[in-house]
């Protein structure tokens, strides 16, 4: 059976900046809840960062491979450089979906760290661009297919081709 790396917050976990949770209420994640295909993870928590914590985004925008590469640093709100538990949290993540054997995952659009389609531009003005997380940039790297929690459908049918 394939394991699924999905973002905590999706879950119900209080791990975001603010101390909430984004819960999804996904008949899809439900089912493979219950199947016990899902690995829940924060990648921000497990590099480090508290909660509640100041808001984070990439500076300019860039997006994640650019903070991988080190052209792009994760900023809070405060003006504190965060990329480094940032990286660590990545790395983390990773390694978690290798040890579960998962080779795709649901996270959290939006997030400097598990936005797969888009991020916030770096300004703090609560404005999107398009671009993805640092973590969802070095799961892709490392072959693993990552899909937002509006996608879910799309991470369905994937799952099917892997599994046939």
């Amino acid at each position: 059976m394939d394991r699924i790396l999905v973002s905590a917050c999706l879950m119900g976990r209080k791990v975001r900046f603010d101390g909430g949770a984004k819960t999804s209420s996904d008949a899809c994640l439900a089912a493979w809840r219950a199947e016990g295909r899902l690995v829940p993870f924060c990648p921000e928590v497990e590099g480090g960062l508290a909660i509640p914590r100041p808001a984070a985004e990439i500076e300019g925008g860039a997006g994640g491979a650019a903070v991988l590469a080190g052209d792009a640093r994760v900023l809070a709100a405060d003006g504190s450089d965060v990329t480094a538990a940032f990286l660590a949290g990545a790395r983390e993540a990773l390694a978690a979906a290798r040890s579960a054997g998962a080779r795709l995952a649901v996270l959290k659009e939006g997030s400097p760290s598990c936005g797969v389609l888009s991020i916030y531009d770096g300004t703090f003005g609560g404005r999107r661009t398009p671009g993805r997380g640092v973590t969802t940039a070095l799961l892709e790297l490392n072959g693993i297919r990552v899909f937002g929690e509006d996608h879910i459908a799309e991470a369905a049918a994937y799952l099917r081709t892997l599994e046939t």
